[in-house]
């Protein structure tokens, strides 16, 4: 069986305007697949007229969308998880075979968003609003109401899943929503708009723009535009968020992260390298969650030559996919020459793996451990978004700590101990959005919410959960009072 099944012709990546796939008029871009390098569609480049065509058709729907009560919001939400289940293995084949990775990766990142489906779904119990007599004869409640045309942008590492981390909770609280998906991975966001289309939402509610930086510049500035979520690169993250907020618009914006994994010396064996191996290969560490640091205290450092091997033995194709494109390949080896170069020792060196047989025009690195980095290396402090794990050996937990309180990023922190003092210690000191115990990838599930800290978050709330919901709403408050009464206080 193949590692992923590639479309038997070219697809075409058009906007979703008004309930209608629609050409953008700017051109359009070839989308390469991570695992051979061909063309396996086309995605337009969207233009000004595009961006205003796609907003005024959403603009059109908000006022009867809004008006629609919250229980009949999540009538085509709850047809749209079902949907998605019932194509699962082909919306997971498609982006595997677009973003590089393997099949199973892909269906882990959709069920993933299902779950924030699911919770959308119970806003319609859960958010309930509230009501209180405050004083004799007067009362107080709020309100919950939609900013209005709202906006996604969301990277080429999670397809499917971010999107669904963004759009049901912003539908289902009355928003209309535009998304633009990165130009890389454009196909597997026009499936889920045929299956939102399918599910029954009306036309303009949900749209999708294709396009590159400038057609992100000009969704953001324009006018009608409420608010904008997004997920990407710090830098990009930062740019937006001032771009966003200098229009007054209000503005969450995830960026990068450098994820650290802290062993102790009393870490179980078995269960610390598989956890992290996991976290740093998983996706071809193409994600914000991957632990790319290790700090090992004192006796842990013999821990690292196990790693290095558990990670060499792992096969490339079935086991870890591919990286997103060429220039990807050939930033990540840069990186690796120049930890060489400062001395640092390569464990397990993923330069040299072979492609899979019959893959050899894809973006293939193997796992890679750096070992005796210091803490100023590039390779301990840069991003460097691939399946390269870097160790650093420490003396003390303090020391450890005081590595990940110098980290620019805040996404996640991990300590593996069988202590919970040591446990505790850590949770309370880490300085991370996102901390696990013997959990190398640690997300929170819904209603828990995702986002993290310092240059990996620009902006208040985080994206899923009950701080979404916030996020993608204002709150009403309303102070009502029908007769005079006899008690005299300040309201009287």
């Amino acid at each position: 069986m193949p590692f992923v099944d590639l479309p038997p012709s070219k697809q075409s990546a058009e906007n979703l305007v008004g309930g209608r796939f629609v050409a953008a008029e700017g051109g359009a871009l070839d989308i390469k697949s991570p695992y051979t390098g061909q063309a396996i569609g086309t995605v337009g480049l969207s233009t000004a007229r595009d961006v205003d065509a796609a907003i005024a058709a959403a603009a059109a729907a908000w006022p009867s969308w809004s008006a629609t009560p919250i229980k009949e919001r999540t009538v085509p939400l709850f047809r749209f998880r079902d949907l998605l289940l019932r194509h699962l293995d082909e919306l997971a084949n498609l982006v595997a075979a677009e973003s590089g990775k393997t099949r199973d990766e892909a269906r882990a990142g959709i069920l993933r968003g299902v779950e924030v489906v699911e919770y959308a779904s119970s806003l319609q119990n859960a958010d309930a609003g509230g009501a209180l007599e405050v004083s004799r004869g007067v009362s107080c409640e709020y309100r919950r109401e939609p900013l209005g045309v709202v906006l996604g942008v969301t990277p080429f590492n999670f397809p499917a899943m971010v999107p669904l981390w963004m759009f049901p909770i912003a539908l289902t609280v009355g928003n209309v929503f535009v998304l633009k998906p990165s130009e890389k991975v454009p196909l597997s966001a026009c499936r889920l708009g045929a299956l939102m289309n399918e599910a029954g939402y009306p036309p303009g509610v949900f749209s999708i723009v294709h396009g590159a930086r400038e057609t992100v510049e000009a969704l953001v500035d324009h006018p009608d535009l409420a608010a904008v979520a997004f997920v990407g690169s710090s830098a990009a993250a930062k740019s937006v968020y001032v771009r966003a907020t200098s229009h007054g618009k209000r503005a969450l914006c995830l960026g990068g992260a450098k994820n650290i994994l802290i062993v102790a010396p009393d870490a179980d064996e078995e269960l610390t390298i598989k956890s992290v191996v996991d976290s740093f290969t998983g996706c071809a560490g193409q994600r914000c969650m991957a632990g790319s640091l290790l700090v090992a205290v004192d006796g842990a450092g013999q821990l690292i030559p196990k790693i290095a091997e558990a990670a060499g033995r792992l096969k490339l194709g079935p086991e870890m996919g591919a990286l997103i494109d060429r220039g990807a390949r050939e930033r990540l080896v840069r990186a690796i020459d120049r930890a060489q170069a400062d001395g640092a020792q390569i464990l397990a060196d993923g330069r040299a793996a072979a492609a899979p047989s019959g893959y050899e025009g894809g973006n293939w690195l193997g796992p890679t451990v750096i070992d005796g980095a210091r803490p100023d290396m590039e390779c301990a402090t840069a991003e460097l978004f691939g399946p390269v794990l870097t160790a650093i050996r420490v003396g003390t937990l303090d020391d450890a700590l005081a590595i990940e309180r110098q980290n620019r990023y805040g996404n996640a922190t991990a300590i593996f101990t069988q202590t919970g003092s040591v446990a505790r210690r850590v949770a309370d000191r880490s300085t991370s959005g996102m901390l696990g115990v013997n959990i190398g990838v640690p997300v929170p599930r819904d209603p828990f919410s995702f986002g993290g800290t310092k240059d990996s978050k620009f902006g208040q709330g985080d994206i899923t959960g009950r701080s979404a919901v916030d996020f993608w709403s204002n709150v009403k408050k309303v102070t009502t009072k029908w007769a005079m009464q006899k008690d005299a206080n300040w309201m009287s």
